[in-house]
């Protein structure tokens, strides 16, 4: 019913660790890996993630339907619940490499790179897509894309409810420029109660999440859940009472172990604690955690002792 975005740069496997400490029952995603680098770069690496983050999606991005279906036999191979693929993204590097967003005008391609994927995996394939792009704005325009996609077998469709503006706007006004046109999926999802529907974008508070879960089956959450992540424990006990999330603090002290034992492997403090910065946003306190480990956590050697003395800086109610 709730899951987090994939984002670029975000949701890396450290950022799902702590999201999964926070909400038992959130389904992850990835942030978008491409074909290409599974099939020429590291695979292993690419496709590393802790058992703790289940449930949890891969985002692929291509448009070859032959690697693309190579990329999804490598990602169930490792064990993925679901593979999804990319047809929402809006940046340059994407289009030049004819997959996101452009990949709308293609639905037939997409439908292609679905069947191929599908035929080799057990686990669903699925698609994240805009409501449009560029002048291709209308409720046909996304129906038929629907409806090609999932005549090929598809089952569920990610939709972010905002078009693309391909040319002309950044990847970040992408995010936030385009206005919000709920109706359009809501009257996709009255249209094709066969199909599951799980609507994206701007979606920030907990009434507005039971009222688009009148018209569609599921919420996906970006920004908000990265940077007010508390807001996944509160939707889960928002939709289970019995929910008792632990406290901010205790989610700190569980982290402590995850981030000794990537110390040891060779990485840096910062790459993990960035994402935790707004652990106490809307907080006493939440200004100086952030600051804190924002200018600590860089530091040459920096260990856990970063995380300590951040809470030391924080009110003790916190």
């Amino acid at each position: 019913m709730i899951s987090v975005a994939p984002m670029m740069d975000w949701t890396d496997r450290h950022c799902r660790y702590f999201m999964r400490l926070i909400s038992s029952r959130a389904f992850l995603y990835t942030e978008m890996v491409t074909a290409n680098a599974l099939h020429y770069g590291d695979a292993k690496s690419l496709l590393r993630y802790h058992a703790s983050e289940h449930p949890i999606a891969i985002q692929l991005g291509g448009s070859d339907p032959a690697m693309m279906a190579e990329a999804a036999g490598l990602a169930a191979a490792v064990g993925y619940d679901e593979i999804n693929i990319n047809v929402g993204c809006p940046s340059d590097r994407v289009q030049s490499g004819q997959f996101g967003a452009c990949l709308m005008a293609r639905p037939e391609l997409v439908a292609q790179c679905y069947g191929a994927m599908q035929s080799v995996v057990d686990v669903p394939v699925t698609v994240k897509t805009r409501i449009g792009i560029d002048d291709q704005d209308s409720d046909e325009f996304l129906t038929r894309f629907v409806e090609t996609v999932a005549a090929a077998g598809c089952r569920k469709f990610v939709i972010h409810a905002r078009i693309a503006i391909l040319e002309g706007l950044s990847p970040k006004e992408n995010r936030s420029v385009p206005p919000l046109n709920y109706e359009r999926v809501y009257r996709l999802r009255q249209a094709h109660p066969d199909l599951e529907i799980v609507i994206n974008g701007g979606i920030t508070e907990i009434g507005h999440v039971d009222s688009v879960l009148e018209h569609v089956d599921g919420v996906m959450i970006g920004r908000q859940a990265y940077h007010h992540p508390w807001f996944l424990a509160e939707l889960e006990q928002h939709f289970d009472p019995r929910f008792e999330p632990p406290s901010r603090r205790e989610i700190v002290a569980r982290m402590v172990p995850y981030i000794e034992q990537e110390l040891a492997a060779g990485e840096r403090l910062g790459r993990i604690t960035r994402h935790m910065v707004g652990l106490f946003a809307g907080m006493p306190g939440a200004r100086a955690w952030r600051r804190y480990l924002s200018e600590n956590a860089y530091r040459e050697n920096a260990g856990v002792e970063v995380l300590f003395a951040a809470l030391d800086a924080m009110p003790v109610a916190a």
